[in-house]
């Protein structure tokens, strides 16, 4: 990992921290994949974009309708329960 992309990264950590008002670390709890019978959904304001079969880094379980998760491109958003799948 290059500085350059290491900088990008604790950036968009910060910035993930500001707008969902998380405290602390970001440590991943588990991992989900996205159900692939899931219809695809383009995502919102703290919507994280679905697509079919991606697996997502759970950061928090937030409650009974929806989990905070971070996708591959380190984009954070909140992901509802019932299109996710263990692994």
């Amino acid at each position: 990992m290059t500085l350059k992309s290491y900088k990008k990264e604790e950036k968009m950590d910060r910035e993930f921290q500001k707008k969902f008002k998380f405290e602390g670390s970001i440590n991943v709890l588990t991992r989900m994949m996205v159900d692939p019978a899931a219809t695809e959904k383009r995502g919102g304001a703290k919507n994280l974009p679905l697509r079919r079969g991606e697996i997502l880094d759970v950061i928090q379980f937030t409650n009974q309708e929806q989990i905070l998760c971070r996708n591959s491109q380190r984009r954070y958003g909140y992901v509802p329960r019932a299109v996710m799948l263990p692994l």
